[in-house]
């Protein structure tokens, strides 16, 4: 399976395991983690959710040929696809949500975690947002949230160049909050999830409501309006151009267009 979840003392892992293809996620692989986030939220034995990749990967991001297969169509996004089912449940699980990265985080593996609680690096991870790469825009309120985190400029920078950075950059913006040995990684994440499991639930709940309070209605407004953006910039000349590039093995030529 190329996501793997399991219930264990109060603690959802949900595992990235597609390494052939860089743990890349495919809608499917979508619907198996948002499905896994609903039930945990509906599940009062679930007091902790944990998100861990490969030691070598953490997720390369969107698989391009089913992600391109099955985009929007129309002008009016649906926010019914198993990536806004997922997204949408991360952002408002109630429950503690830590990730322990290891190896590249991409695209929306980096952007998934602006929406987690408790982030960890190994040194090897690396992050970045291609979006302007691929003709595209900044997803799922991370144009709201990285400058929020780490200020305008070095935001600006990591969503306009969109050019990878390590983890102990990382970890001095505030994406993440401390940077361990790769054979540290998971083991640490784990006992710190095992913490937040000891504690009391409703404690959590309402800290973690209290944190997110302040933004909450900017963030949903964000979203819906980068969904409308993204999905508009997906059709357009640029993007395409992007996509062509990749799957030819070139540079893309963005000179001809305004």
């Amino acid at each position: 399976m190329d996501i793997l979840s399991s219930k264990t003392d109060g603690l959802l892992t949900i595992e990235f395991n597609r390494p052939e293809r860089k743990n890349a996620i495919t809608g499917a692989m979508y619907q198996s983690m948002a499905d896994a986030l609903v039930d945990a939220e509906q599940d009062a034995a679930v007091r902790a959710i944990l998100f861990i990749g490969k030691p070598e990967i953490f997720t390369a991001g969107n698989d391009l040929e089913d992600f391109l297969k099955n985009a929007p169509r129309g002008d009016v996004p649906d926010a019914s696809r198993p990536v806004y089912q997922f997204m949408r449940a991360l952002s408002a699980s109630t429950k503690p949500v830590v990730a322990a990265v290891s190896g590249a985080a991409i695209g929306i593996g980096t952007t998934m975690l602006m929406h987690c609680d408790l982030v960890y690096a190994a040194d090897n991870a690396k992050f970045s947002m291609p979006f302007v790469q691929l003709g595209l825009c900044p997803e799922f309120s991370s144009s709201v949230l990285l400058p929020a985190i780490a200020g305008y400029p070095r935001a600006a920078e990591k969503l306009l160049l969109g050019e990878a950075f390590p983890a102990q950059e990382a970890f001095q913006m505030g994406l993440v909050s401390k940077v361990l040995p790769l054979d540290e990684l998971v083991p640490f994440a784990t006992r710190q999830a095992a913490k937040l499991v000891a504690l009391p639930a409703a404690s959590i709940r309402a800290t973690k409501a209290l944190m997110k309070r302040p933004r909450a209605e900017q963030i949903e407004t964000s979203m819906m309006a980068e969904i409308e953006l993204f999905s508009a910039m997906l059709r357009a000349p640029e993007a395409k151009e992007a996509f062509t590039a990749f799957f030819e093995k070139r540079k893309p030529d963005f000179s001809k267009f305004a």
